[in-house]
Order: C-alpha cells, then sequence, then structure tokens
C-alpha cells in the first residue's frame, strides 16, 4: 500500500540537498522533522516550516519514513553501520531510504543490515543537483525491492520527476556512479579538445557549436560546457567527493576483473587536480587543471584557488 495523503517523515542531514528537500516535503504537505550533526542547520529546518530535533533517535523515532542525506560513503557507513547505529532507532514499519552517493559494496553491507533488522530499505542516488531539488524535478535511480518502491513513490515524487529501478540493493548506487563516471569523462575529454582547438586558434565557443549534434556531441558539451566556458567549475560539489565516487567504481570493476583503462585515467586525472587545488568545491576542478598545465584558460576567469 502507498502512502498516500500527508506522512510523517524524517530528513537525516540538511546540507546543500537536505536542506531544499525539507522544503519540498513540507510544502506538499507532510509532517517533517529535520536533523543534522551541525546545530546551526535548525534555523533553516524551522524556516522551511519543519520541526528541528538534536539528535537522531529524536528524528526518526515517529517517522514514518526516514530519508538519509550524507555527504558520502564513509558518512553513511559511519551512520549506518558504526556509531550511528540509525537501524536500531528506526520506528516499527519504517521505511528507510538513502539519497546519497556510495558504493555498490557499501549498499549491500547496509540492505543486508536493514534485512537483519526487519526494516523495509531502498537506496535511491539522485541526478539533478541543488538545483534540481529545489524545483523537484530529481531523477532517482533506485535499488531496492518494487514493492517497497512503490510504497514509498508518493513521497519521493515530491522532489523527484524520474524514477528508474535499477534493480537490487546496490544497483542503485553504481547505476548513478556509472553515469558520474561517463560524466567526469567527457568533461575531461571536452577540456582536452576545446584546449587543443583553441590552441590552434579556433575560439571554444565556435567549436562547441560545431560539435552540437555531431558525433562528438554529449549531454556535457550540451547542457555543462557553457558554465566551463564562462568560467564556472560547478561549486555544488567537492572535488574530494568526485574522487570518492570515481575511486569507488575503479575498486568495483578491480575486484570484477573488468578491464578499466579509461575510469583509471579519468580517476587519477580527478586524483591529481585533488593534489593540486585540495577539497575545494567544483565538479570540473580536473578541468581547471588541464587549463593550468595548458597554461591557458578556455575563459577569462581564474580557477579558485
Amino acid at each position: 500500500m502507498a502512502l498516500e495523503g500527508v506522512a510523517s517523515v524524517a530528513v537525516v542531514g540538511v546540507g546543500r540537498i537536505g536542506a531544499p528537500l525539507v522544503a519540498r516535503l513540507v510544502a506538499a504537505g507532510h509532517e517533517v522533522v529535520g536533523t543534522d550533526i551541525r546545530l546551526e542547520r535548525r534555523s533553516e529546518v524551522e524556516a522551511a516550516g519543519a520541526r528541528w530535533a538534536p539528535d537522531l533517535a529524536g528524528a526518526v523515532a515517529d517517522a514514518e519514513v526516514v530519508l538519509t542525506v550524507m555527504p558520502g560513503g564513509p558518512e553513511l557507513e559511519d551512520l549506518v553501520l558504526g556509531g550511528g547505529q540509525l537501524l536500531s532507532q528506526l520506528a516499527e514499519g519504517a521505511i528507510w531510504i538513502d539519497l546519497t552517493s556510495a558504493s555498490v559494496e557499501l549498499g549491500q553491507d547496509c540492505a543486508r543490515a536493514a534485512a537483519e533488522q526487519g526494516i523495509a530499505h531502498l537506496e535511491a542516488p539522485i541526478g539533478g543537483g541543488v538545483d534540481g531539488m529545489r524545483d523537484g524535478t530529481l531523477t532517482l535511480y533506485v535499488g531496492g525491492e518494487a514493492g517497497v518502491l512503490a510504497t514509498a513513490e508518493p513521497v519521493l515524487r515530491t522532489f523527484a520527476t524520474t524514477i528508474h529501478h535499477a534493480g537490487d540493493h546496490g544497483m542503485g548506487y553504481l547505476t548513478k556512479l556509472l553515469i558520474n563516471l561517463l560524466w567526469f569523462g567527457q568533461a575531461a575529454l571536452t577540456t582536452e579538445v576545446m584546449l587543443l582547438a583553441q590552441n590552434h586558434g579556433q575560439s571554444p565557443g565556435h567549436l562547441r557549436e560545431i560539435l552540437r549534434g555531431s558525433a562528438g556531441d554529449s549531454a556535457f558539451a550540451e547542457r555543462h560546457l557553457p558554465a566551463l566556458l564562462a568560467g564556472d567549475y560547478l561549486a555544488d560539489f567537492g572535488l574530494d567527493r568526485c574522487v570518492e565516487e570515481l575511486d569507488s567504481v575503479e575498486r568495483t570493476a578491480a575486484r570484477a576483473d573488468v578491464p578499466h583503462p579509461v575510469t583509471a585515467a579519468v580517476a587519477a586525472l580527478h586524483r591529481s587536480a585533488l593534489h593540486r587545488y585540495g577539497p575545494v568545491d567544483g565538479e570540473l576542478m580536473a578541468a581547471a587543471w588541464l587549463e593550468e598545465q595548458a597554461g591557458t584558460r578556455l575563459h577569462d576567469r581564474p580557477p579558485p584557488k
């Protein structure tokens, strides 16, 4: 049976994604409580019309649906399998849905732990970022049982317009990371192409117009290349988190004994950028690193320090 009408929803993790998530849930009429280890997030939760809980137990105790939004895999692992002890604090019959980007292996470990506790669980990492959450136009890549997804779908539709059931537990996480891998690779190779063309006298803007609709076109070139050409390195996501995701995919490929030389090259480039710039915000900081090595930029704005 689906969660029709008003549901009691707890949001654990009220950061870049969690804060607009709280606002969307409240606007849809749900009874929402938010919590975060950063107590200063309280004002934003209450400003959205939700109730603030100072700790995890107080947030999830009576929730029908618990949505977790962690910065990355290590924080999710601690929350669920480590000291956070999330599962032992959920109400009987609650559904736990995680929106974090994590590894397939961690997803399977979390799913086993949830099953041992009798907790219905889905992973639903997101595509669309902060703007997509604010607009309610996210894409979700869901791993878990179809029946649980059917029950939770009305709540998920509060903030997502497209929901893909990727398969069993772990496949939602893996699908999201593979999509990100393709994007990171397209971004890096497109930057190299642009730099080479610019070196030979062709403007990046002109080449972008030539690429449109060609065999070399891509979602990155169409949607995000204009940001790079304007000096915007897409600061909604940290470079260290990009590396975390790419490392995860590389490890998964190695365990599966699947050849992955291109994946390894994309991951190595991002690790090199992280070494150069540190854990700054910017999904396109690998592009900034390529620009720096080329001794030129595709725009007139210097990369962030």
